[in-house]
């Protein structure tokens, strides 16, 4: 999620090593993340407290589904996240860097979901506002699950 926001990607590595690049990437942007009380509503709308629903991913718990990666990666935008979502892209296809300052995240829709195997899609609409005009992304996002960690590598848009 979010291809349509300017992003690339790479070959697989450890998650270790994936989150020590994404480090990297994260002090080079130099981007501030959003504090989030852990007992406010988890921002992936998906009805739980973060406490209960994101933050353990961010904070490095794999996701048990393509759904709810493609769901915390949502929560990363609107939290800042970049090391997060840098960990989470599938090296084949990470950008070197992301703009997290343009759009303010207004809600996600998750409209259908679909795992075969290790790949995965999950189609979603997310509102967001860029100076003061509302918007909706419509994306069928791809993902890819290797050594029990599901990974985004890159979405189309449905006309």
């Amino acid at each position: 999620i979010f291809a349509a926001h300017g992003h690339l990607a790479a070959t697989p590595r450890a998650c270790n090593e994936d989150v020590g690049h994404a480090m990297e990437y994260s002090r080079a942007l130099a981007t501030t993340p959003i504090a989030m009380d852990p007992h406010a509503p988890c921002p992936c709308h998906h009805g739980a407290s973060y406490a209960a629903c994101c933050k353990p991913l961010h904070d490095g718990q794999a996701a048990p589904t393509a759904e709810r990666l493609m769901r915390s990666r949502y929560a990363a935008y609107v939290l800042k996240l970049d090391s997060y979502l840098f960990a989470t892209w599938h090296p084949s296809t990470r950008p070197t860097s992301i703009d997290l300052d343009t759009p303010k995240w207004l809600g996600l829709q998750v409209r259908h979901h679909q795992e075969t195997g290790d790949t995965a899609t999950v189609e979603f609409v997310a509102r967001y506002k860029v100076g003061g005009k509302a918007h909706r992304l419509h994306e069928v996002s791809r993902f890819i699950r290797e050594d029990g960690r599901w990974y985004y590598v890159d979405g189309e848009f449905p006309g």
